[in-house]
């Protein structure tokens, strides 16, 4: 370690910021040179159903391999992931796997990662001013235009919008607004009216919408930066959901499928979830070897209707 502050801060947060949401047994697999491998995956939030599928891909792909796969879960704070990303440097870590709170405020913690020569894989969401060994992710901006695409088909390209946004400061939300608003130019015929975060969260996607329907009572459209918001937004919307108010979602959760199925939600545009955290941790894994390993890995994202959403339902 280059950095002796790191080192105290490590040592101090060892007991209470390490929260193990999920170890894998060693030795499955994986022969002794995996088994003696462990791995921190440092999510943003388990009460998310789209973490909980990542979560549960890289779990897998741990057990196939044999490796240790100790899961934290910052819950939405910055500080504390800051705090396990600390620990997790002092404790025979191999290498890291974060999903950043906020893309900017989990640069200085990776840095000191990567300055002491572990290997660092962002997965869904990148780290603003480190040099990753890998993203892997889903292309957010090109998800976002065609979310655009489908609000403006279900809505006649005519009309107003409401626009959910997620966590301030994470690319996700930033990339998926950006090409939602470049997608939304192809159609001059249709306003959005109101944009406001609501955290990613259903719960307060549904106050958040409650309030921007009372100014802006005529519109005809919502996107939401995530099917979590899409769900509480459909809440609000109560019967006019679906029917006088079009719907689009982003992530492709089960119950957003569900909700497609439903007729209340229009469209999600679906990641991979599994996928995302099975990819994290075999990249992690080549990163410990010392194997060379793609800069960005892209998964790919799908438009899901209620003409396809049979193919995506589980």
């Amino acid at each position: 370690m280059k950095s002796s502050s790191f080192r105290k801060i490590a040592a101090l947060t060892a007991t209470a910021a390490l929260i193990l949401v999920g170890t894998t047994a060693c030795g499955r697999g994986g022969g002794d040179e995996a088994s003696g491998t462990k791995i921190v995956m440092a999510l943003s939030t388990l009460n998310n159903p789209f973490f909980v599928e990542l979560r549960d891909g890289a779990q897998a792909a741990a057990d196939e391999a044999g490796v240790q796969l100790n899961i934290v879960d910052a819950q939405n704070d910055s500080a504390t992931q800051a705090n396990q990303l600390a620990t997790a440097a002092s404790g025979g870590t191999k290498a890291v796997i974060v999903n950043p709170v906020d893309s900017d405020a989990a640069s200085s913690s990776v840095n000191e990662l990567l300055s002491a020569d572990i290997p660092v894989i962002g997965v869904d969401r990148t780290v603003n001013g480190a040099d990753l060994n890998s993203l892997v992710a889903s292309d957010n901006v090109a998800g976002g235009r065609q979310a655009a695409d489908e609000l403006a088909k279900a809505m006649g390209e005519k009309g107003s919008v409401i626009q959910l946004q997620g966590v301030s400061g994470t690319s996700a939300s930033r990339d998926r607004g950006q090409g939602f608003e470049e997608g939304m130019k192809a159609y001059p015929d249709i306003t959005v009216v109101a944009k406001q975060t609501a955290n990613f969260d259903r719960a307060a996607a549904l106050d958040v919408t409650t309030n921007l329907l009372q100014s802006n009572p005529g519109v005809t459209g919502l996107f939401a930066e995530n099917d979590e918001m899409a769900l509480g937004a459909i809440q609000a919307l109560g019967s006019r959901a679906g029917t006088e108010v079009s719907v689009v979602g982003f992530d492709g959760t089960s119950d957003g499928l569900a909700a497609i199925e439903a007729g209340t939600l229009v469209a999600t545009i679906a990641q991979q979830p599994a996928e995302l955290g099975k990819l994290s941790v075999e990249l992690a894994i080549k990163a410990i070897a010392g194997d060379k390993i793609e800069k960005t890995v892209p998964v790919e994202v799908v438009s899901v209707t209620k003409t396809n959403v049979g193919d995506f339902s589980k």
